[in-house]
């Protein structure tokens, strides 16, 4: 059992290493975004189902209160955590426009839609997509595998994290980490704040 968890951990290693020179300087490109559109008073929704979505909330939590060093607080909603408007807009409409509802309602033009996905492929959030260009939105997706119908819907003007994996856990730890480097970069661009492991 022993050998067992080892070995789990060197396979999660390895991914983040396959992936982790390609992503790297589009991680730098979309923190660079997201600063840009915080500077000038927009905000970050974000959004993603299951596991997804229990990242987007550490993300958004991340922003709102700090990630390492205390800093101002910065403006992002995790739309998934409304039970009620959720539950609310698929009784009525359907799953399937649960984020693009919100989006709709929401987002403005020059905030930026940050959507996170092992598969690429839920209704929901190919829907999210559209609503973000109708709201003059740009898209940050976090993908898995090859990016799924999302990757076809992004434009010039969003960004794809595709991590180029088939594992669905390696893919969500891949996630968790982009996210983590998302928000160490953001705070040292906006605030000049370090990790305290450098």
């Amino acid at each position: 059992m022993d050998q067992h968890v080892i070995n789990l951990f060197h396979r999660s290693i390895e991914a983040k290493m396959q992936v982790g020179e390609q992503l790297a300087p589009l991680i730098a490109e979309a923190s660079e975004m997201m600063v840009h559109a915080l500077v000038n008073d927009n905000k970050i929704l974000l959004c993603g189902n299951g596991s997804s979505c229990a990242i987007t909330q550490i993300f958004s939590a991340s922003l709102i209160n700090r990630f390492e060093n205390e800093r101002p607080s910065l403006p992002a909603i995790a739309l998934g955590t409304d039970a009620t408007s959720l539950s609310a807009i698929a009784d009525v409409a359907s799953y399937n426009d649960v984020y693009a509802k919100q989006v709709r309602a929401l987002g403005q033009p020059g905030d930026i839609l940050v959507l996170i996905s092992s598969s690429g492929k839920p209704g929901n959030l190919i829907q999210a997509v559209q609503a973000a260009h109708d709201r003059d939105m740009s898209v940050i997706a976090l993908t898995g595998h090859d990016g799924g119908d999302i990757s076809a819907l992004l434009d010039v003007n969003d960004i794809e994290l595709q991590a180029q994996l088939h594992s669905r856990p390696r893919i969500h730890e891949v996630h968790l980490l982009t996210v983590f480097c998302l928000c160490d970069l953001i705070d040292q661009q906006l605030f000049g704040v370090s990790s305290p492991d450098e």
